[in-house]
């Protein structure tokens, strides 16, 4: 009972991997994929590929995103999609009830391949401390990271377009009538557009934060692939630096980012830079309705009056404002930095940011889910 446990978490873990990548994998999808794999073989690597797929997949812009995170979450080698041979057709065989080839088949299922092995150490893999793994572990999580998506909450838009029900659309219908000559018609209507909201990254590279700064501009990397994502580092000073992630190859956009930024693994100015992005860009419109987010410890060598100061004005640009800090997950945490305990009261939503599964709960909470 409890390696069936283990496996169903790992599959869950699998599932909100695929979230996380911008797959809409529902709790009803869900289901269907752990019932799929129940009636399959669990321990079959392709068995447990083509249930997902089947299942997870809701259309054709899922597919990639599916391939990247099976292939990172269950381990390297060949795509199981690609690979799978149709199996040999049952031959009929007498067996003897408590004979040898109840046995063998017994032997043959422990010999399966341990793809839900594979899973239970890419779910224990999620919920540890990215400061603690070592080099093989931090590729794979680099892995799982590229197939992140982080999409800001949808807000109604003022554009309308074309649909089945809304409020009738004159212009459209007016020229389906003149298309006609004037015969009747069927009214054209037209109703709002959703459109998430834009998202905005301050990722702090200060020498408190180097465990963490790799994995953090990896997530900051897998965001900016969104059109509406705008990401800065922070330290003693404010760099923009959403060119350098538009690479599509994350080792070149982190090599961009590196010889960008001046001021790795130095201190930290959080109001004063706070105040210099408000200045530049936040106030003329960036930071206007948009979700931004805070990737810190809070540590502050600044005056922590003039960042709540500037907290304050963000709070109230901003739709939300959202703080992860990876210190938050350690036993007996209490936001008493300075920084962070003048931060505080102008944050929405503060969350961890230490592991790969506290990344895919802060994009849950970026794009509003409740459920992270």
């Amino acid at each position: 009972m409890t390696g069936v446990l283990a496996a169903d978490a790992a599959l869950l873990g699998f599932a909100r991997a695929l979230r996380a990548a911008g797959v809409d994998a529902d709790a009803e999808r869900v289901h269907a994929f752990l019932s799929a794999v129940d009636a399959l073989r669990p321990g079959i690597r392709a068995d447990v590929y083509w249930a997902g797929r089947l299942t997870l997949c809701g259309d054709r812009d899922d597919l990639e995103r599916y391939e990247r995170v099976f292939a990172a979450y269950f381990g390297d080698g060949e795509r199981a999609g690609r690979t799978v041979s149709a199996p040999p057709p049952p031959r009929l065989r007498l067996v003897v009830s408590g004979g040898a080839g109840a046995a063998t088949r017994a032997d043959h299922e422990r010999e399966a391949p341990p793809a839900a092995s594979l899973a239970s150490a890419a779910e224990v893999l999620r919920h540890r401390d990215v400061a603690d793994l070592d080099a093989v572990e931090r590729e794979q999580v680099r892995r799982l990271l590229a197939a992140f998506a982080l999409r800001g909450e949808a807000r109604r838009s003022a554009r309308r377009s074309p649909a089945g029900r809304g409020e009738v659309d004159p212009h459209r219908t007016v020229r389906e009538l003149l298309r006609r000559g004037g015969e009747p018609a069927r009214l054209r209507r037209h109703a709002r557009t959703d459109r998430p909201r834009r998202v905005v990254l301050l990722v702090d590279v200060s020498g408190s934060m180097s465990p963490y700064a790799d994995a953090l501009l990896r997530f900051a990397h897998a965001a900016a692939r969104g059109s509406r994502t705008e990401v800065f580092t922070i330290g003693t000073r404010l760099t923009r630096v959403t060119r350098e992630l538009a690479h599509r190859d994350p080792d070149l956009a982190m090599a961009a980012v590196a010889a960008a930024v001046p001021d790795w693994r130095g201190g930290t100015r959080l109001g004063e830079l706070l105040r210099a992005f408000l200045d530049r860009w936040g106030q003329r419109g960036m930071a206007r309705g948009a979700i931004v987010v805070l990737l810190s410890d809070g540590w502050e060598r600044g005056d922590p009056e003039l960042l709540a100061a500037q907290m304050r004005r963000l709070h109230r640009l901003a739709h939300r404002v959202i703080w992860a800090d990876p210190r938050k997950a350690r036993p007996g945490y209490a936001p008493l930095a300075a920084g962070m305990a003048a931060a505080l009261p102008s944050v929405d939503a503060f969350v961890e940011g230490h592991s790969l599964a506290a990344l895919e709960r802060l994009a849950a909470v970026v794009r509003g889910a409740d459920d992270a």
